[in-house]
Parts: structure tokens; sequence; C-alpha cells
């Protein structure tokens, strides 16, 4: 008996996102050379954009992103107001210089234009941002999504 195709890729997926170690990243679905949450991409970027960035509350955890997705505090993901869903980014913190990689799974920030992006949990707590709430970023886009 053969068993349906997701449940395959669903497989391999998580084997790929369990062997990082030394950070913690998961697995992109959408690219296997892009780890997200990583501090030590190097690719250059397509595009660059400046503004701030501020991230999502907690009690958000599991409310629907404008992507469809559940929003997961414990993802490396971000909001951006026009970015096609599926982009990576490696937002960085002016300055400290941390930096993490994300996806763009949601639209926003709204309101104040000078906010770029909205973050996840995981990606705010990677480069050090929750004490502080909003924080001055560079984000240099990776990939661009679908």
């Amino acid at each position: 008996m053969t068993r349906p195709i997701h449940l395959l890729v669903l497989g391999a997926l998580a084997a790929a996102s369990a062997g990082c170690g030394s950070c913690p990243c998961e697995t992109s679905a959408s690219s296997t050379s892009t780890t997200l949450g990583s501090h030590d991409d190097t690719r250059e970027p397509i595009r660059v954009l400046r503004g701030r960035a501020s991230y999502y509350a907690d009690s958000l955890a599991g409310n629907p992103t404008a992507s469809g997705e559940p929003y997961d505090p414990s993802a490396f993901t971000a909001a951006h107001r026009s970015l096609p869903f599926g982009t990576v980014v490696r937002v960085v913190r002016e300055d400290t210089g941390a930096s993490v990689v994300v996806r763009v799974n949601d639209r926003g920030p709204f309101g104040d234009r000078r906010r770029i992006l909205d973050l996840s949990r995981a990606a705010a707590e990677q480069i050090d941002m929750i004490r502080a709430g909003v924080v001055s970023v560079r984000a240099e886009v990776l990939e661009l999504g679908e």
C-alpha cells in the first residue's frame, strides 16, 4: 500500500528541521537552502529596506495570519505590508548587528508607517528586542516568495 505524497513530504520536512543543533532554527518549506532563524546566512540581499520592527503579542497565538497559517510564536515569521508570502528576509537590528532570518506569512504592521515589519516572538527574541518592543532594523530580502 502506498502512502499519500503529503505524508512523505511532511516526514522529509520534519527530518530536515531536526538537525540544526547550534541555533533554534527551522527549515523553510519553500526552500531547502534557507534556514529560518539563522544568524549566519551570508547570501547577498535582492533588496534592502530600512525602518522599525515590532513584534506580535503572545495573545495572538493560534489566530490566523493573512496567509491562512495560524500565528505560531515559536516560528521564525514576520508580517510585511506588501512582500509576497513566503519571502525570506534577514532582519538586522541596526544598533547591535544581531540578525535573524524570517519568512513573511502575514500583512502589517499597520498604523505607524515607520514600522516595516512585525516579527514573531521567536524572531524578536533572537535579536534581543523583547524589552525594547520596537527597534530600528535593516530588512534584507534574500528570496522572493510566490
